[in-house]
């Protein structure tokens, strides 16, 4: 499998994002989650936007666990998707899974 295998989607899930297309991730003082893009129209993306879930913020390294699942479904054979969740309990966590 190659990264292009693995796709990203919004917390709102209105837009999904090649995992090949992402040449940067960052995380704002608010807890957003962007991901910035190679070529295209659109630079620039937020995956998580904390304001529209009641404040939740999302961890200080949140950001960089997308990294860690990407590259941990670098090596499946499967094309997967990851979404990101919040619980109540467990916070904010990256969820991946089969496309």
């Amino acid at each position: 499998m190659s990264a292009a295998d693995v796709w990203i989607a919004k917390d709102d899930g209105s837009d999904l994002i090649r995992a090949v297309a992402i040449v940067g991730v960052g995380r704002d003082y608010n807890g957003n989650v962007t991901v910035r893009l190679s070529g295209g129209e659109q630079p620039v993306v937020t995956l998580v936007d904390a304001s529209a879930h009641r404040g939740q913020n999302t961890p200080d390294e949140f950001h960089v666990r997308l990294i860690e699942v990407i590259t941990q479904l670098s090596d499946t054979p499967e094309a997967a998707i990851i979404r990101p969740v919040h619980d109540e309990e467990r916070g904010w966590t990256w969820r991946p899974g089969p496309l």
